[in-house]
Formats: C-alpha cells, sequence, structure tokens
C-alpha cells in the first residue's frame, strides 16, 4: 500500500498544525488529497482525542468537543454525521495509515530479524512498542477504551494489525521451540502470554503510572525475565 503526502499546507493549517501533538502531524502527512483536513477540522480532531482519551466515547459530548475545539458544534456534525462517525475518523485512519504501516515496516523488520537468543528478540520488540505507545498513547488508549464496545473497531484491527503481524510472530515463536529456547506450547498460547506480559508493562507505563519514576532499561529487563522464568525462583 502505498500514501501520496499532503501538498503544501496552508498559512492557517501550518498555524494549527505548530499546536497539535505528533501523531496528528504525521496523519495529515500521510492522507492524500481527498481525505485533506480542513483546519476545523483539525481542531475538532484534537479536541475530541483529548476529550475521548480522558472521559471515554460514552461520557463525552458533541457540545464539550465543540467547546473545546472552538467551533459551534453544528461545524462538527457538518464534517461528522454522529459522535460515533468523529470516534471511527479518529481511530480508524490512525490503525490504517500510521498502525499498519509501522506494523508492516518496523515491527516487521523486528519480527524477522536473525536473533542469536530468545531474549534479545524479546528484548527488541518490547523496545519498539515502547517507543510507538510513547509517540502514540492517546488514541492507542482511546482504542483500548473503545474496542470492546465497537465492532468496526474490532473488525479494523483484525484487518490492519493482528493478520499483518501474528503468522510473522508465529513463525519465530515455532523457531526458538526447535532452538529449544522456548518451551513447546501452541504457538497463539505463547504469544498471548508474551504480548500480554509487555503490554501490561505498557499500560502500566503510560496509562496507570505515567509519572512516576520509571527506569525504563531495568523495567524491560525485569519484563524479559518474567516472560523467561516466571516468579518462581530459579533452581540450581
Amino acid at each position: 500500500m502505498s500514501y501520496v503526502a499532503r501538498p503544501v499546507l496552508l498559512n492557517e493549517e501550518v498555524n494549527t498544525l505548530s499546536q497539535v501533538e505528533p501523531w496528528l502531524t504525521e496523519l495529515l502527512r500521510l492522507n492524500d488529497e481527498e481525505e485533506k483536513m480542513t483546519d476545523k477540522q483539525i481542531k475538532i480532531v484534537q479536541a475530541a482525542v483529548e476529550i475521548f482519551s480522558e472521559k471515554g466515547f460514552a461520557g463525552s459530548s458533541t457540545s464539550e468537543i465543540a467547546q473545546k475545539a472552538g467551533v459551534a458544534e453544528g461545524t462538527i456534525f457538518r464534517h461528522y454525521k454522529t459522535k460515533k462517525e468523529l470516534l471511527l475518523s479518529i481511530v480508524a485512519p490512525i490503525m490504517t495509515k500510521l498502525i499498519a504501516p509501522f506494523a508492516v515496516k518496523d515491527f516487521t523488520k523486528v519480527l524477522e530479524a536473525d536473533y542469536p537468543d530468545v531474549e534479545q528478540f524479546l528484548r527488541a520488540i518490547t523496545v519498539n512498542r515502547l517507543e510507538f505507545a510513547r509517540k502514540n498513547f492517546p488514541v492507542i488508549k482511546i482504542f483500548m477504551h473503545e474496542i470492546p464496545f465497537h465492532t468496526e473497531l474490532r473488525e479494523k484491527f483484525k484487518e490492519t494489525v493482528a493478520v499483518l503481524v501474528l503468522e510473522k510472530a508465529y513463525k519465530a515463536i515455532r523457531h526458538f521451540q526447535a532452538e529449544g529456547q522456548l518451551i513447546e506450547l501452541p504457538e497463539a498460547t505463547s504469544m498471548r502470554l508474551i504480548a500480554s506480559t509487555i503490554i501490561g508493562f505498557l499500560i502500566t507505563r503510560f496509562l496507570f503510572a505515567p509519572d512516576s519514576e520509571w527506569d525504563e532499561s531495568q523495567e524491560i529487563e525485569y519484563t524479559i525475565n518474567f516472560i523467561m522464568h516466571g516468579l518462581s525462583p530459579r533452581k540450581p
């Protein structure tokens, strides 16, 4: 899949982009001519991300979003027919234009690289996902909140992320099992246990305790050690 970079931005868009998060700037860069956002849409999307991330979809209102964006509520409905359409307009493009390409390119490189041992493989995955979460967590947080309640998001996740990543991850797991570095479990089970541990670290880091003093390098090593050995003392 290829993407066409945006043409030169208008002055009002440049002024708006100077105040937005990097993920939104990147989304606008990837948008093609037909999907180009107006200055007001940029403000609406930025406001919606902040409010959806803070209050969740159900707890948010279009009037709040309009007030934060500095536009009339009717302006939102000129661009988006419903609040749900606004939600999907944020999350779906982020997945298809940012998460999916990232998975295909950077994450695929990690999954397909030749590692001498499974611990280096796990370390590369954890560092890769940590940096991705650091750059995109406001939208990831919305996605985590809403995916249980919106079939469209679940289907989009399957299409753009799961299918692209899972088979490559399974291949790596089979390789390390054949090498005797991982125990023989169903590959889906191994993947679930590895992913849940790494995702648990990321959720704690960015959602539950973002203001704590984190030694990320040490936490990465703790995470890998837990995956490899659990909490039981090592036998001599």
